[in-house]
């Protein structure tokens, strides 16, 4: 199992749980080295002062600020010292809030927890109880020299640190463009639902896959083996002049879903209708054996 990345104490109120982190995704995309083509050979970067022209070593590099085009400020070791956080082993809980109402734009990286010794009780307690409420725990703490904005959420029993970025990190809504204020007619909204309920389905995210990675990687392995790799073809989108939105939605809803292989391609519309049949005979109560025996 590979190694914490953090450990410290969530913390709410009187109560300490003390806990560690670990990663809780991975970047599967293969990862390249820039090569020299005639021979393939690795390339190594040189760090070269755009002043003289010459190589500089790590220990004369320091980092620095663009105050204004071609204008720097040296920011050194002290500085970032300066402006530190203070830095704790805590996870301070500030608010509980409905994990409903934060926006989407506000999640970042996930991470998952687990109770070190000692605090097994407690963590399975917040855990629950967190998941029943539906509320999620908004904490600040320091990792890396960094603060960060957290969100703890009870998730099968687990609990799920995923960092949040700052409102100032986000863009305003009114430097948004391509937003459209006009209203849909309620013709064009009703077919838009129509079109949603035939399409509804519950969330299964093994059945989104990346497609190019698995392609990309086929590609490799195969110059690997010393084969030449095939191309891989994707099914283009049929090309379409219909500009009216009702018409459009029209034509998605008499169009087949796709469907696994060998099975039989309904149109949504013909779906909606047997959903509508199967709920009426649902509806429907046959007369017992009782009743029949009375009647006679």
């Amino acid at each position: 199992m590979a190694r914490p990345l953090w450990k410290g104490y969530i913390s709410f109120g009187l109560v300490n749980v003390p806990i560690e982190l670990r990663t809780a995704v991975r970047d599967r995309r293969p990862r390249f080295r820039l090569l020299h083509g005639k021979d393939l050979s690795p390339i190594s970067m040189e760090r070269i002062c755009q002043q003289d022209g010459r190589p500089v070593a790590w220990d004369d590099l320091v980092k620095g600020y663009e105050v204004e085009p071609g204008s720097f400020i040296a920011v050194i070791e002290d500085d970032f010292k300066t402006a530190a956080v203070e830095r704790s082993h805590s996870i301070d809980i500030r608010d509980f809030v409905p994990v409903d109402d934060i926006d989407p734009r506000y999640w970042d990286t996930p991470y998952l927890t687990a109770p070190t010794k000692g605090g097994e009780g407690t963590y399975a307690l917040l855990a629950a109880a967190l998941e029943k409420s539906g509320r999620a725990g908004i904490a600040k703490y320091v990792m890396r020299e960094r603060q960060h904005l957290a969100a703890v959420r009870g998730v099968g029993g687990q609990l799920l640190l995923s960092t949040l970025r700052f409102h100032d990190d986000l863009v305003a809504a009114e430097a948004e463009k391509g937003r459209s204020s006009a209203p849909s007619s309620s013709k064009e909204l009703a077919l838009a639902i129509q079109l949603i309920e035939g399409l509804k389905s519950e969330w299964d995210p093994t059945r989104y896959t990346d497609d190019y990675v698995k392609a990309l990687m086929k590609v490799i392995e195969a110059k690997a083996g010393g084969a030449k790799p095939t191309k891989g073809t994707v099914p283009a989108r049929r090309a379409t002049n219909v500009v009216d939105l009702a018409e459009r939605l029209r034509q998605s809803l008499a169009a087949p879903k796709s469907r696994p292989a060998g099975s039989r391609e309904v149109p949504l519309t013909q779906r909606a209708k047997e959903s509508k049949r199967t709920k009426a005979k649902k509806g429907t109560t046959k007369p017992t054996r009782a009743r029949k025996h009375a009647a006679a």
